[in-house]
C-alpha cells in the first residue's frame, strides 16, 4: 500500500467534517450521530453517514485488491466489552475522538483540546501497561 492512501484518507476525513459543518451546520462526531439514531432523531443523513462508515472500508479493500479485515483475535467477549467501554467513555467525555479530535481542535475548542489530550494520554498508558507490565 502506498503512503498516499493514509494521506488521502486523512484529507477525506477533514473535507467531510468541513462539508458536514458547512452544509448541515453539524459537528461530525460519530458518537453524537449514532446517539441521534438511537434517540429516534434519525434523519436520512444519519443513517447514510453510519452506512458509509461500514461500507466505505469494505469497498476500498475490495477495489484496492486488499484483503478484507479479519475479526479480532481477542474474541467476541473482549470486542463487546471494549465497545461498551468506548461507549461509556464517549458519553463521559461529551463526545468521541472524531468530534473532539478532528472537529473540536479544528475549531480551537479548549474543551476538545483537553479531551483529545486525555484520549492520547489514556492510550499511551494503556499501551505501556499492556506491553510492559502485563506482557
Amino acid at each position: 500500500m502506498s503512503l498516499l492512501a493514509p494521506f488521502a484518507g486523512g484529507l477525506l476525513i477533514g473535507l467531510s467534517a468541513l462539508a458536514m459543518l458547512a452544509l448541515l451546520g453539524r459537528i461530525t462526531g460519530i458518537s453524537g450521530i449514532f446517539a441521534g439514531v438511537l434517540n429516534a432523531e434519525a434523519g436520512l443523513w444519519r443513517w447514510s453517514f453510519l452506512a458509509g462508515l461500514v461500507i466505505a472500508p469494505l469497498l476500498f479493500h475490495t477495489l484496492a485488491g486488499q484483503p478484507q479485515p479479519l475479526p479480532s483475535a481477542a474474541g467476541w467477549p473482549m470486542v463487546i466489552s471494549a465497545g461498551l467501554l468506548v461507549g461509556f467513555g464517549t458519553r463521559y467525555a461529551g463526545g468521541c475522538t472524531s468530534g473532539h479530535g478532528v472537529c473540536g481542535i479544528g475549531r480551537l475548542s479548549p474543551r476538545s483540546m483537553a479531551a483529545t489530550a486525555t484520549f492520547i494520554a489514556a492510550g499511551m498508558v494503556t499501551v505501556f501497561v499492556v506491553r510492559h507490565l502485563t506482557g
